[in-house]
């Protein structure tokens, strides 16, 4: 890996500006993600930090390049870029999707085992939030990656999760819930064309297509599935 120290002096910045840039990145990724509960970070947000000050044209890629690798070294989070999927089936125009596509935004992840991220820094508080995600996620793999709005509101009706639900004890407006899956990027949302006119598709985005979040959702549905086959053989 290149010296960031000597890319940077390209740009005829003291050391003290560069350090201040990544340092202005830094604080904003963190606290837009803990703002935004997780939602990813576009890379304009963090380009235009930096131009609104200096015009060099390469200076972003640089800055944002060290705040990558600080936030590793220093903080111990990946900060990962997503690459963007497009839903199956949608009525969009072209234009739209594409733009959709090249649209680059980051999300940090924890990079501690998960047993130590879960003892010193999970927040019990938001526990509940967890299980309705991976709820949520194992639906929709189990479904072939995809499901109808319909049929993803059938399956969580049965474990009490109702879509006219605005005041639920735990999620509170359940509609919200899973909205927030969708700009946290785990879901997207499509629209296909049937018999009786558009129906809305839930499917996989990005976050959910991870590899290490793919491995914890077959994990849970297989614990379940175990759990299950178990019982039934205990009968």
């Amino acid at each position: 890996m290149s010296n960031h120290g000597e890319d940077l002096s390209q740009f005829d910045i003291s050391v003290e500006e560069k350090d201040k840039l990544v340092a202005e990145v830094i604080r904003y990724v963190l606290f837009k993600t803990h703002h935004n509960s997780g939602c990813p970070i576009r890379r304009e947000e963090l380009t235009q930090l930096i131009t609104k000050n200096y015009r060099q044209r390469n200076l972003p890629v640089a800055v944002i390049d060290e705040a990558i690798k600080k936030l590793s070294t220093i903080f111990g989070y990946e900060m990962r870029e997503l690459q963007r999927v497009r839903p199956s089936s949608n009525t969009q125009g072209r234009n739209s999707q594409q733009s959709l596509a090249e649209a680059k935004s980051y999300v940090i992840m924890s990079k501690l085992p998960a047993d130590v991220y879960k003892k010193y820094v999970e927040d019990a508080n938001t526990a509940h939030l967890t299980g309705f995600t991976f709820v949520v996620l194992s639906i929709v793999h189990i479904s072939g990656g995809k499901i109808s709005e319909e049929n993803l509101w059938q399956h969580l009706r049965r474990i009490g999760l109702d879509e006219t639900n605005e005041s639920h004890p735990v999620l509170g407006n359940t509609k919200q819930a899973l909205e927030a899956l969708v700009q946290q990027r785990y879901l997207q949302k499509g629209k296909q064309s049937g018999p009786e006119g558009n129906i809305l598709l839930y499917e996989l985005a990005e976050r959910a297509l991870d590899s290490q979040v793919t491995a914890s959702i077959k994990e849970h549905i297989s614990q379940i599935v175990n759990k299950d086959v178990g019982s039934v053989e205990d009968e």
